[in-house]
């Protein structure tokens, strides 16, 4: 069972706004990041929201 690790530094992502945690492969260059994942940092949840919001309101 994993366990977790409550003593990680968090900081909100850049795009959407949830907490990420930091990760041993950003150890270097933590400072740097900005974004919990590939999909924020390329635009691509702020589209997917986009499109869903178009296609509530046509309903």
């Amino acid at each position: 069972m994993a366990h977790r690790k409550p003593t990680l530094p968090e900081k909100p992502c850049a795009a959407c706004g949830r907490p990420f945690a930091w990760r041993k492969k950003w150890a270097l260059v933590w400072d740097e990041v900005r974004f919990c994942s590939d999909a924020c940092r390329d635009g691509r949840r702020q589209a997917a929201r986009a499109r869903q919001g178009r296609a509530n309101k046509g309903a």
